[in-house]
């Protein structure tokens, strides 16, 4: 036996047919509410998806019984406190899941409701959207100014969700004074406490509610730890010692405090962005390590480092070239190494052009980026390609060098490259701006320059397609862009984009006047 097939799939939403206790009762003193439905019904992630607000210690019990919703509630209700139970799409029904959406149940355990209300958006301060395949579990927490002291530490008694535009609404509030958070969690704990959340602020910091209030706008984003911490730190299979941090450093150094013999001839290098650090030393010939961070000599945290004797460590020069299998005129080739360079032979260096070997490639060291290389070259269209690099033909600054190394690839006859100039309107002169060139995505950067005292934008040669500008207005000039920090009451950085893609064409020169505008 089977149920039978054909007919067309429900999706109609169970029905609410009746409550126990009316909504908006006032003076409420009862244990339990049903709900009775005119189809069976089933819960659906209730424990994420339903919530009380506010908040109370003991949670309500959700049971199902046919058709019925039957809630118990707790014995530790507040007295004169108005209640909304949120359904969110905790409930469902049995066949096909339809959900009975974002139902709100209200009683008040005293004679008055409160009636007040506060609705506005939020958004990703970087993208400047909502994206609501990644953002619909940002909750938007409203905590009384005289219970602030609990922000990060306990949950907040008041909350909402927000649709899949953003858009939030807070209900039944009483008249008080609030500030008003956006948090993308990662624990589903109502607390900002985990390195990974996104948080943020409203800007005029606190709302003084004895009226409606509509088009609070919020912007979310990584914020800054309260305190700096190095994260992770481990010695890798290469041998380099690697540090993380919970947050980006502006001006950085590592020091080794034992053994401090090593600080001699340690190679250190930062990531572009600060917030890591590979420290590379030419032995390891130590069991433990002790390390100090710190910004502007300002000593911030240390960490102690041990290793197994029995550890082995596979230390080579790999080379990284910056191509897979075309080159062009404008980029050439790049050689690069996590190792630090000392030298490359060029006698080493072997390139074909389909079966020749050609001599007449330059080879130079990057004069701004260290441990970069150059190699230049007349290429030509219908050729075959084939670099070598032989082995020992790059050394370190420890004596070791690479295993031979051979790259194919051909010409990129697209010969695609134009040029954009972008005229800046409203730029303050003493203020650094970053302007980057990324995709429709808004996730790759193909092209970043730091603007000060300037308000043109060059781009010469560069290669043909759509593209998306992005503008930072880098307050405080440290060449990146700075989220928000809640717990000093700093706003993210400013981010403008073109309302519109631009494309750069073939052997076109192109020119636009442009005018940010930094909210």
């Amino acid at each position: 036996m089977q149920a039978p097939t054909g007919g067309p799939k429900d999706s109609i939403p169970p029905k609410l047919l009746n409550v126990s206790v009316p909504n908006l009762t006032r003076n409420f003193d009862h244990k339990e509410v049903v709900f009775e439905f005119d189809e069976y019904i089933k819960l659906n992630n209730h424990y994420k998806e339903f919530s009380i607000s506010p908040d109370v210690e003991k949670q309500p019990d959700y049971k199902i019984k046919k058709k019925k919703l039957i809630i118990t509630l707790p014995d530790s209700l507040e007295k004169n406190t108005t209640y909304t139970i949120n359904f969110g799409n905790g409930l469902v029904d049995f066949n096909e899941s339809n959900p009975f959406k974002n139902y709100t149940y209200v009683f008040s355990t005293g004679p008055e409701l409160d009636s007040l209300t506060i609705s506005g958006k939020v958004s990703n301060a970087f993208t400047k959207e909502f994206d609501p395949k990644e953002d619909l579990s940002v909750r938007v927490l409203l905590i009384p100014t005289r219970q602030d002291s609990i922000f990060g530490k306990k949950k907040a008694n008041i909350f909402t969700g927000v649709d899949s535009s953003g858009n939030f609404k807070f209900q039944n509030l009483r008249a008080d004074t609030y500030r008003i958070y956006a948090i993308k969690e990662e624990n589903n704990d109502r607390i900002y406490n985990h390195p990974h959340e996104l948080i943020g602020f409203y800007a005029l910091d606190t709302i003084r509610l004895d009226k409606n209030i509509e088009n609070i706008y919020i912007e979310y984003a990584k914020g800054k730890p309260k305190e700096f911490k190095i994260q992770d730190r481990k010695i890798q299979k290469d041998s380099r010692i690697t540090l993380s941090f919970n947050q980006p450093l502006d001006s950085p150094a590592v020091r080794i405090i034992d053994p401090e013999e090593l600080n001699e001839k340690a190679y250190v290098k930062f990531s572009e962005l600060k917030d890591s650090v590979n420290i590379m030393l030419e032995k390891l010939e130590f069991d433990s390590i002790k390390l100090v961070i710190s910004d502007y000599n300002k000593d911030l945290d240390t960490t102690l480092i041990r290793r197994s004797k029995n550890e082995k460590y596979d230390r080579e020069l790999i080379p990284q070239l910056n191509i897979t299998n075309k080159v062009n005129k404008v980029e050439h080739i790049t050689i690069t190494s996590t190792f630090p360079i000392e030298s490359i032979d060029k006698n080493k260096i072997i390139l074909k052009e389909d079966t020749l070997s050609r001599r007449n490639f330059q080879l130079q060291k990057d004069t701004l980026k260290d441990n970069l290389y150059h190699i230049r070259f007349n290429w030509k269209p219908k050729k075959s390609y084939e670099l070598t690099i032989q082995e020992s033909a790059i050394k370190s600054i420890f004596g070791d060098t690479n295993k031979e190394f051979k790259a194919a690839f051909a010409y990129d006859e697209a010969e695609n490259f134009g040029d954009m100039i972008f005229k800046i309107n409203g730029l303050d002169s003493n203020v650094y701006y970053i302007a980057e060139i990324i995709d429709e995505k808004k996730t790759k950067v193909y092209d970043r320059k730091i603007l000060y005292n300037s308000n043109t934008l060059h781009y010469t040669k560069f290669p043909g397609g759509k593209y998306l500008l992005r503008i930072i207005k880098d307050i405080n000039g440290n060449g990146r862009w700075d989220g928000v920090d809640v717990y000093n009451k700093i706003q993210p950085e400013p981010i403008w984009y073109l309302d519109k893609p631009f494309v750069i064409r073939s052997n076109w020169e192109q020119n636009e006047t442009i005018t940010p505008k930094f909210e």
